[in-house]
C-alpha cells in the first residue's frame, strides 16, 4: 500500500513578526535568569542590606537600560520602518549578545551554571535576530 505524503499548510512569516517573537523570548529568558538568581544562597540577603553587584544608582540605571532593550525592540520591531529596523535591530542584538556572553563567562560556578545556560541561549537568541535582520528580505 502506497501512503500519501503528510502535507502541511505552511505561511511565509513577516520577518518584522519573527524578529519581534525572538525579542520576547529573549525578554523571558532575562527575566527567568534573574527571577531564579533569587535562589541562589545569600542573593536575597544581599539585596535587603544593598551588598550586590547593582549597588549605586548609576549602575542601576546601566542594568535597567540595558534590559529595556529587548522589551522595546518586541514593539519596535513591528513598528519601524525596514532600514532603521534593520539597523536597530542589528546592532542591538549583537551587542546584547557579546554582552550576554560576557556575563555567561562571569558566572561560571555550580549556583550559577543555570545563567550561563540563559546566557547562552539567549546569545544564540540573539545572534539570530543579527542573521535575520541582515538578511532582511528585498522587494
Amino acid at each position: 500500500m502506497k501512503y500519501k505524503e503528510m502535507r502541511y499548510e505552511d505561511y511565509k512569516i513577516n520577518v518584522k513578526l519573527v524578529l519581534s517573537g525572538l525579542w520576547a523570548s529573549v525578554m523571558f529568558l532575562y527575566i527567568y535568569g534573574d527571577y531564579f538568581e533569587l535562589y541562589v544562597p545569600g542573593k536575597t540577603q544581599g539585596l535587603l542590606n544593598g551588598q550586590n553587584l547593582l549597588n549605586t544608582p548609576y549602575k542601576l540605571l546601566s542594568a535597567t537600560i540595558i534590559l529595556t532593550l529587548p522589551s522595546l525592540m518586541i514593539f519596535l520591531s513591528l513598528m519601524m520602518k525596514p532600514k532603521w529596523n534593520r539597523i536597530l535591530n542589528i546592532s542591538i542584538a549583537a551587542f546584547l549578545t557579546l554582552f550576554t556572553l560576557l556575563v555567561g563567562a562571569s558566572s561560571l560556578s555550580e549556583w550559577r551554571i543555570f545563567y550561563v545556560m540563559l546566557a547562552f541561549l539567549e546569545s544564540i537568541l540573539t545572534a539570530i535576530i543579527v542573521w535575520k535582520a541582515w538578511h532582511w528580505p528585498r522587494m
